[in-house]
């Protein structure tokens, strides 16, 4: 019998670009599918995908986007799933010396003159970092020195080039920047859940596979993988 395999375009959001290369790989080995992804921040993606942009499958930083699109008919009716929670961490490049078991405090040291999140208008994790700030009553007085990447990534990078000295990022872009960083984890109880979410999109045309990656998502092989890259269940 003769297996029509599939390239999917899967839109993710930036926190997934350290793990995602892996979680690729392993449904590429077990499907036979090929995957294609392009990384930026939810709200873009929210709305290149209202507009028409041909993507398969959208895996969001939060629940809130794909649920909008399946609201308004975009989605494949269904396929809508919770596939990992992300978690924030405070960052600091390791040659700054900066003590990070002060936490959010750190933030406060008169050396971090910028601070870097992506921006709360369209990336989950930004808001999450301007509710977690406020929750500590840190908000007011850092918010003259925030600075807003385009997603995580840019503000991650906005770090690692010294235009901030330290960011807000999820926990698994600064797990991937240890090496050349430090960074602590921001108690989860300062702001809400970042329940990640994934849907096929019903402009695809490689609805099986969408979905069987979808599926993939879920298995316990996919979960190990995020676990290991700082995401749960």
């Amino acid at each position: 019998m003769h297996l029509l395999l599939a390239v999917l375009t899967i839109a993710a959001a930036s926190d997934l670009q350290p793990v995602m290369p892996r979680v690729a790989a392993a449904f590429e080995q077990a499907t036979g599918h090929t995957v294609k992804v392009a990384y930026g921040s939810s709200g873009s993606f929210f709305a290149q995908i209202s507009n028409g942009a041909p993507y398969d499958v959208f895996l969001s930083a939060d629940v809130d986007y794909p649920r909008k699109l399946e609201t308004a008919g975009l989605t494949v009716p269904g396929s809508l799933v919770l596939y990992a929670k992300g978690e924030l961490a405070v960052w600091a490049p390791r040659a700054s010396g900066m003590n990070m078991t002060a936490g959010l405090n750190v933030l406060l040291d008169d050396r971090i003159r910028r601070i870097a999140i992506a921006n709360p208008e369209h990336a989950p994790y930004g808001r999450a970092a301007v509710r977690a700030l406020t929750s500590a009553h840190l908000y007011d007085r850092l918010k003259p020195r925030l600075v807003f990447g385009e997603n995580v990534s840019q503000a991650a990078q906005f770090v690692q080039s010294g235009n901030a000295e330290a960011g807000i990022l999820p926990l698994s872009l600064a797990k991937s920047l240890e090496p050349t960083g430090t960074y602590a984890v921001v108690p989860p109880v300062l702001y809400p859940a970042i329940q990640q979410a994934a849907v096929v999109l019903k402009r695809t045309r490689e609805a099986a596979a969408a979905r069987a990656f979808v599926d993939f998502l879920q298995t316990r092989e996919a979960a190990d993988i995020l676990a290991q890259a700082g995401f749960t269940r």
